[in-house]
């Protein structure tokens, strides 16, 4: 009876250690992410009085879209870095808004690279299960209970190229140039499938110009911030034998 109960002991320790090391099998996460984005700078919007929150800025009009490529490793269960590249494009326009007599117009074109912390403060339970990565259906609740929640933050560079209408040229366009840029923001990641995560993120990104625009108001007490909502799918690759990602 005491050689039983050992054993039963064992073998419940052993298969304890092999769950908690399932998600090492599978360190590295190609993402790909597709959303609208919002730019608000010099260019358009309202006065702060007129503006609660900065609601009445967020218009169809003004936004634009982005898609980004990343490269996720995990450091632990709990906390991964991150390659970004986001290419995309940012609208400005006085038609709506308090400055409507002045009539400036622009476009920019970003192309974003950014290192990228991100922390799970809420973490699924559904990798560490053994039948879970050999494709057991976890059915609909059990989904519901596979869900990550995760903040970040990063250091990145933004390179920017605009183009004005004639008014905003007359002015005196700033056409281009490079930045560098704070990203914050939180996220939400359903594990899917062993191989296979479905997400939306919403981030803010603090830039060091107040120039995205191609114009920069005397009355300008802030550097220009844009956001990016997107949905993301991501793709888990295996570990390889000698660390690398394995494309097999």
């Amino acid at each position: 009876m005491k050689r039983s109960f050992l054993t039963i002991l064992l073998f419940y320790f052993i298969v304890s250690f092999a769950d908690a090391q399932i998600w090492q099998l599978k360190r590295y996460e190609a993402v790909l992410g597709l959303g609208p984005s919002f730019f608000f700078g010099d260019i358009g919007g309202y006065t702060p009085t007129k503006n609660i929150l900065g609601l009445r800025d967020i218009t169809f009009k003004q936004t634009r879209f982005d898609i980004n490529l990343n490269l996720k490793y995990r450091i632990t269960q709990i906390f991964d870095v991150r390659l970004s590249l986001v290419s995309g494009l940012f609208h400005a326009t006085d038609v709506r808004g308090s400055n409507e007599n002045r009539g400036f117009e622009s476009s920019t074109f970003i192309l974003e690279p950014s290192l990228i912390g991100e922390f799970y403060f809420i973490k699924n339970k559904a990798e560490d299960s053994y039948l879970f990565t050999k494709g057991d259906n976890p059915g609909f609740f059990g989904i519901i209970k596979s869900l990550d929640f995760y903040a970040f933050t990063g250091i990145g560079g933004l390179g920017y190229s605009i183009k004005g209408n004639d008014a905003l040229v007359k002015h005196g366009l700033k056409s281009g140039g490079f930045t560098g840029v704070i990203p914050v923001g939180i996220g939400s990641t359903l594990i899917y499938s062993p191989n296979f995560n479905f997400g939306i993120e919403l981030t803010g990104r603090y830039s060091f110009s107040d120039n995205l625009d191609g114009y920069t108001s005397q009355y300008s007490n802030s550097n220009d911030v844009y956001y990016f909502l997107n949905f993301t799918i991501t793709y888990k690759l295996k570990t390889g034998a000698k660390g690398w990602p394995s494309f097999r």
